[in-house]
């Protein structure tokens, strides 16, 4: 039988988190070197530089265990 290769949904939402966290990080970055008008209230947390790194993180596992090379044919 012909079977359609499909790509699991898993795997684009590991590429929309990665992306995201890049995107989040890239930011952060960038409001850690040029301080924003309204700083924010925990000025030493920074959350928008380590959150990223657990979406990246997440991202990349998703898009690692469900990438569409890595199936085999179940023969």
């Amino acid at each position: 039988m012909n079977e359609e290769h499909k790509i699991p949904i898993w795997f684009f939402i590991g590429v929309v988190l990665a992306f995201y966290g890049i995107v989040i990080l890239a930011a952060g970055l960038y409001h850690l070197f040029c301080l924003p008008s309204r700083p924010m209230v925990p000025q030493g947390v920074h959350p928008d530089i380590w959150w990223p790194f657990v979406l990246i993180a997440l991202g990349l596992i998703y898009v690692i265990r469900h990438a569409p090379l890595r199936r085999t044919s179940g023969k």
